[in-house]
This record gives C-alpha cells, structure tokens and sequence, in this order.
C-alpha cells in the first residue's frame, strides 16, 4: 500500500471505495459531535461527497452566524489550518469561503482514514515478516 497523498483536486478518487466513505462520513460526524453539531451519512455512498459537503455548509454557516468561537474550536479540531484554507482559495476559485471550509474538512478527515489505513496496514506487514523470521 503506498502513502496516500490526498489534495483538493483528487478528493474523489479516494472516495470511490464504500468503506472509505463510510468511515470518512463517521471521522466528520465524530468530529463535530464533540461539539453538539450534527451530522449525517444516508449511506448513499454515490452522493456522499454532495450530501456531506452540504451538511457541513449549512452547518459551518449556522457556526458562523450563531458561534464562531465554537466553529473555531470544531477547526481546530479536525486540524484545519489557514495555510491550507488560503491553498483551497487559490485551488477552488468556483467555491466561496463557506464551501472551501466545507470541503477542506472532508479532505482532512478523509487523510485521517487514509493515513490510518495505512499505517495499520503496515503494522500488518510487519507482524507478518516478523511471525515469518519465527
């Protein structure tokens, strides 16, 4: 398994997988959960990105209006940084500001599923070397 390496424009072609999708739709769900914002996965992995990119618009938007230090918090949180919000600016001129937050918080919860995945594969690979050097 190679490192993934997860950016704005390739977002998609990591989310072709169903459980991919589900455990990233559970990373953002827990992640906001902490902090009392719902959010919700039908399942429909098809339209996952869509139905979770609107969710978190309408969320994030709320946040704004309502509680921005709690929006900050939720940020923080899933390790969003302003580097990588002004990047996704520059990469993704055809979404406002709201929009951009949205997805980058799908791009970062989904580089946490992948990198666990990763690494707990290699874990896999060398328990298996090491019960074979037994």
């Amino acid at each position: 398994m190679e490192f993934p390496q997860v950016n704005n424009s390739n977002v998609s072609n990591h989310l072709d997988r169903a459980d991919i999708v589900k455990e990233t739709a559970e990373q953002i769900m827990k992640d906001f959960g902490m902090f009392g914002v719902e959010i919700t996965f039908s399942g429909d992995t098809c339209q996952a990105y869509d139905e979770l990119h609107r969710q978190l618009i309408d969320q994030i938007t709320m946040l704004i209006e309502r509680n921005y230090d709690l929006l900050l918090s939720v940020l923080y949180q899933v390790d969003i940084t302003e580097r990588e919000i002004a990047k996704a600016e520059r990469e993704l001129p055809h979404y406002n500001n709201v929009e951009i937050i949205a997805h980058q918080v799908i791009v970062r919860d989904l580089k946490k599923v992948l990198l666990r995945r990763y690494f707990k594969a290699k874990d896999s690979s060398a328990e298996s070397l090491f019960e074979k050097l037994d």
